[in-house]
């Protein structure tokens, strides 16, 4: 796994936030580091998890795709039936 740009994103987001966080309050600060380091796990556990390859992030979407439509499948609705006729039906008694 190619890391480079994440890195490089870390230390140049690192250095604005501590330079503008010069002189703020401990609270701050530390909600600040909290969600940048939250931000950072989140796309570190999504690049771990998703595919990189090419032909690998393919049979996912596929597969994902597939399960899909399979699964609308299962949970179409039906239209309720109301004295022996469909819903939505005209009423030409």
């Amino acid at each position: 796994m190619n890391t480079a740009p994440l890195v490089s994103s870390i230390a140049a987001g690192l250095g604005g936030v501590t330079s503008a966080m010069v002189g703020a309050p401990w609270w701050l600060t530390a909600g600040l580091f909290g969600c940048l380091a939250l931000g950072l796990i989140t796309v570190a556990v999504l690049q771990a998890l998703l595919p990189q390859e090419s032909a690998h992030r393919l049979a996912w979407w596929r597969d994902r795709r597939r399960r899909h439509q399979q699964l609308r499948r299962q949970t179409r609705i039906r239209p309720k039936r109301m004295n022996g006729r469909t819903e939505g039906q005209g009423h030409d008694e």
